[in-house]
């Protein structure tokens, strides 16, 4: 799945978003905006993650939900 496609279905995603990461406001995933980048930066920065431990929890979630 692309960045745009992501962007797109954002709202349907918010949700399993939420469920895999409860510690994620409603302010950030307002501010994620459906860009994985901007998701990686929140989980890496809510959860003390590296870069690359942030980028491969996201990745795999995607995977798993097909997003």
């Amino acid at each position: 799945m692309n960045e745009h496609t992501l962007k797109g279905e954002w709202n349907q995603m918010k949700g399993a978003v939420k469920q895999k990461w409860a510690e994620l406001t409603d302010d950030d995933l307002t501010h994620i905006e459906g860009s994985r980048d901007k998701l990686v930066g929140r989980v890496q920065e809510r959860y003390g993650h590296s870069k690359d431990d942030a980028e491969r929890a996201v990745d795999d979630w995607r995977r798993e939900n097909k997003y």
